[in-house]
């Protein structure tokens, strides 16, 4: 398989990572009226780009980075300090969530990732980003990738439930996506950027508006997405 491939793979929302199952806190924001038709659900892809997505981002490439250049990368360290630019229980708890389903489909498509798994750095598991970083080392993919990955991650997942949650066109949101490529791109390029530098330095970008939703949702008896 050609890096390339592995790329998509990565990014391809049927890998069985686990995140069909997520709004990315778009349940949330629907929930409350925040987001109701397309240019709403634009704003807040583009809010979430901004914050989730370029943290994630940053961690996803450091990951990466670290996995690739160091024997031992520290990602206890690492998981820390994604840990702290999380700080809504419910969303540490998903990020955890998905960092182990997405380390379990990692480890079957690519073995390598067991020379560096970094399952271990939590009873829970490591967060999504820090798992996404490894992984993309494990198929022999760059830092830049991986924070192409999580960027674009960030964005294409809320957008497909809102699809399901909306009855949106598909056509239109997908003409939305469009819309947001060089911001993404953007996103990805300040993310690999950010991997050349002290862990402490990450982005911590901030969306407590996002944060507070996770909370609530998290918090209701009946609802279509885990979050």
């Amino acid at each position: 398989m050609t890096a390339g491939a592995a790329l998509l793979l990565l990014s391809d929302g049927r890998f069985p990572s686990g995140g069909h199952a997520h709004s990315g806190g778009l349940e949330a924001a629907v929930e409350n009226g925040t987001v109701a038709d397309l240019e709403s659900l634009e704003s807040f892809l583009r809010g979430r780009l901004a914050t989730v997505g370029l943290v994630g981002a940053a961690v996803a490439a450091t990951a990466c980075h670290f996995a690739l250049t160091q024997a031992a990368p520290p990602w206890v360290r690492l998981d820390a300090e994604a840990d702290a630019r999380t700080p809504s229980p419910a969303q540490r708890s998903t990020s955890r969530r998905q960092g182990r389903h997405l380390l379990r489909a990692a480890r079957r498509a690519w073995p390598a990732l067991e020379t560096y798994d970094p399952s271990g750095v939590h009873r829970d598991g490591p967060h999504f980003a820090l798992a996404l970083g490894a992984a993309a080392a494990a198929a022999d993919l760059g830092p830049g990738d991986s924070a192409l990955v999580a960027a674009h991650g960030s964005v294409a997942g809320p957008a497909s439930a809102a699809v399901r949650l909306l009855r949106l066109d598909p056509m239109a949101v997908a003409a939305i996506l469009a819309r947001l490529s060089p911001a993404i791109d953007e996103v990805a390029e300040r993310g690999d950027h950010a991997a050349a530098g002290p862990i402490e330095e990450l982005p911590a970008a901030g969306a407590p508006l996002l944060d507070l939703g996770a909370e609530a949702h998290a918090a209701r008896p009946v609802r279509l997405f885990a979050s």
